[in-house]
């Protein structure tokens, strides 16, 4: 039976285009993959805390040896790592904040970048746990940051997403981007706007 994890990460809930367009791709996903079971996960609602020096030395002990309150540290990691690990394949709603990824998005890296479970340095060399996994990206921008763009410098979201999930084993990846989406706060259209967009998405959930 497969496995999709949904995560989203914007804030904006009812007005968010990327939580709209997972939403799009999860339902494609579903009905090609009847079978198949979803594992959502909404990082606005999932109370994250920074790591710490706590943090770090627990998950660093190897685990026959931590104590309960170690374990504790760890027992949210521990469960997204689950998630991560159970699932086939995962699509993830990323907003660009200030050039890069939301908050709470980089905090959930943080729990599920763990040595010995996403990666490893055996041999001296760096090498991804996860392997076998295929991701998709749904990004949206409020302007427009494609490569060919004056503003294409300024897009963190990519390089950063494909670099840590490639460090992580995940190189089967696909990165989808809706640029522009500020003129949805300018009386653009949203339907008019967002169709193309969403028809490039349950194309790519369809081919999955």
């Amino acid at each position: 039976m497969p496995t999709l994890l949904h995560i989203d990460s914007s804030p904006l809930y009812g007005r968010s285009v990327s939580r709209q367009l997972t939403g799009a791709f999860v339902t494609q996903w579903k009905s090609s993959n009847p079978d198949g079971k979803v594992v959502d996960r909404d990082l606005n609602a999932t109370p994250i805390s920074p790591i710490n020096a706590e943090w770090i030395g627990a998950a660093y002990t190897p685990e026959e040896a931590r104590t309960p309150q170690q374990k504790e540290l760890l027992a949210l990691s521990d469960a997204l790592l689950a998630e991560l690990e159970q699932a086939d394949e995962y699509v993830i709603g990323v907003p660009m904040h200030n050039f890069s990824v939301p908050s709470v998005l980089k905090l959930w890296i943080d729990q599920i970048a763990r040595v010995g479970r996403t990666f490893s340095y055996a041999g001296g060399k760096p090498k991804g746990l996860l392997a076998g996994k295929k991701a998709t990206f749904i990004i949206a921008t409020g302007g427009i940051y494609d490569a060919q763009s004056q503003m294409a410098s300024f897009n963190f979201v990519e390089p950063y997403l494909r670099s840590v999930f490639g460090f992580l084993g995940v190189t089967d990846t696909s990165f989808l981007t809706t640029g522009g989406t500020g003129a949805l706060n300018h009386g653009q259209d949203r339907d008019a706007f967002l169709a193309p967009h969403l028809k490039a998405v349950q194309s790519h959930a369809l081919a999955a």
